[in-house]
């Protein structure tokens, strides 16, 4: 089993920073779902699909992945592209949208 370490992207809804600076381990989710013979609801008996642990740096998170003797995959951080603007380019005659 190979657990995900990654560090996830900013939300589009959002401007803040705060859910993005942390590092998350994350178990593979695997569909091993059946119904519950009494209510016919859905259930599982694999719960570590629904753990997601945070730490603040990618050592942190590795050093807990390797004590734990799992096997991991780091998924690198996908770079925001800026670009430079000012706001009188908005007005410029030439635009291009």
């Amino acid at each position: 089993m190979k657990v995900k370490i990654y560090k996830p992207s900013q939300t589009v809804t959002q401007s803040g920073f705060r859910n993005s600076q942390c590092w998350v381990v994350e178990y593979p989710k695997q569909n091993d779902l059946g119904f519950d013979p009494l209510m016919g609801w859905r259930k599982s008996n694999n719960t570590q699909k629904q753990i997601q642990l945070k730490f603040d740096n990618i050592d942190q998170a590795i050093d807990y992945v390797k004590k734990n003797k799992l096997d991991y995959i780091i998924i690198p951080p996908k770079e925001k592209k800026l670009k430079i603007k000012s706001y009188s380019s908005n007005f410029k005659y030439n635009r291009i949208d």
